[in-house]
């Protein structure tokens, strides 16, 4: 499958499950990747978010998961530590979370 048949299915997905309530609806097939990672993450299933693998790097999906869904450690606490164990191998995904939302939030303040 194509990155953008991929991406064009996990937008239909979200699309349904209403992820975009908030969006002017012209603009929704123009989000960026970022976004896409992001409400992939928080709203689909594990197989869904496998499929965010196969179009981007891991590097980058990390890298979205620490600056959108990481500084809501407490409201995402369960999410978080799901994400940190299975997709990003966190040895100790509580001790792993805490330092990364500390960074995010010292890398704010300064």
């Amino acid at each position: 499958m194509s990155y953008d048949a991929i991406k064009q299915e996990l937008l239909t997905k979200l699309k349904q499950e209403n992820c975009f309530w908030s969006y002017n609806t012209d603009s929704i097939n123009d989000i960026s990747d970022e976004i896409l990672i992001e409400k992939t993450l928080l709203h689909l299933d594990i197989e869904d978010i496998n499929r965010l693998f196969i179009i981007y790097p891991f590097k980058k999906i990390k890298k979205v998961w620490l600056e959108y869904l990481i500084p809501r450690e407490e409201y995402l606490y369960t999410l978080n530590r799901f994400f940190a164990w299975y997709y990003f191998k966190a040895k100790k995904p509580d001790t792993y979370i805490k330092s990364m939302a500390t960074r995010h939030f010292n890398k704010m303040l300064s």
